[in-house]
């Protein structure tokens, strides 16, 4: 795969640390794309320490992506010191986007690489590095073909290491979201076919902060048509589907918009989408 056998090619199965931070230093100046998940923060924090002044962090904001993210990229960025930047991006623009297509994702990260790019090299950085790890393979990525098709690189790969491993790493580095659940754009609660606006991203991030503020550690609020599906992890279904708390969710939810909320009674599966 284009992307992950450059710099740290000869990098082994069992790398370590400090054999990657070598391959961080063998090139030049580099921008992390930091959605403040563990992996990406991972990846910042590696090259900052192996870089300093040469690395730098962007985050990108925009309709797609909920403000709670981008808040928790600058809440990282400032933890581990690095130079971090915030870039609005607005893939509602492009229409093939708004069809919402399985593939969506690669005009998205297409648009998004394309911006990183433009805003790095307008600043004299050499190479554009992501937190794509070695469990994100097993999908069908098209945003990930897009990511390589720019130069994105993914040192993460290089190391081998799956997402158990990044959790390891990021809790010996002591990172407040080691232990995180990943996130994923708001876009992908929307069933393909389905066309997106910002009205219904808009209208799915404020249900999902409904049912956050209400305690709960993971949400996806999944919608098709005019239907909202709730997931959380499936340890706390149960206490979702508690009275009065369920009637509560659901009438807040129904004044958003929805015009019938359900509770997924399996919670939460990793492989059912972002």
């Amino acid at each position: 795969m284009a992307g992950n056998r450059t710099i740290g090619s000869w990098l082994s199965d069992d790398a370590q640390p400090a054999d990657l931070l070598t391959a961080l230093r063998r090139g030049g100046s580099v921008v992390v794309a930091l959605s403040g998940g563990v992996d990406s923060t991972l990846v910042a924090a590696l090259a900052h320490e192996a870089l300093g002044a040469n690395a730098c962090a962007v985050t990108l904001s925009g309709p797609a992506i909920a403000d709670v993210e981008v808040d928790r990229a600058r809440a990282m960025a400032r933890f581990l010191g690095i130079s971090h930047s915030v870039l609005e991006v607005d893939p509602l623009a492009i229409e093939e986007y708004r069809a919402n297509p399985t593939n969506r994702c690669y005009f998205c990260r297409a648009l998004d690489a394309a911006t990183i790019r433009e805003w790095g090299t307008g600043r004299g950085f050499e190479r554009y590095l992501d937190g794509v790890q070695v469990d994100d393979l097993g999908d069908d990525r098209p945003g990930l073909r897009a990511l390589n098709e720019a130069g994105f690189e993914h040192p993460l790969l290089w190391a081998r290491w799956n997402k158990l491993k990044v959790r390891e790493e990021a809790r010996l580095r002591y990172l407040p979201n080691a232990d995180l659940p990943s996130d994923a754009c708001l876009a992908s609660r929307v069933a393909h076919g389905e066309r997106i606006s910002a009205g219904l991203l808009d209208r799915i991030e404020r249900a999902e902060h409904l049912v956050r503020e209400a305690g709960f550690r993971r949400v996806r609020v999944r919608v098709q048509r005019d239907e909202a599906r709730v997931e959380v992890d499936p340890e706390e279904v149960a206490r979702l589907t508690e009275e009065p708390l369920t009637t509560s969710i659901r009438a807040a939810l129904e004044e958003l918009g929805f015009l019938s909320v359900s509770i997924d009674p399996k919670g939460y599966q990793s492989k059912s989408g972002g």
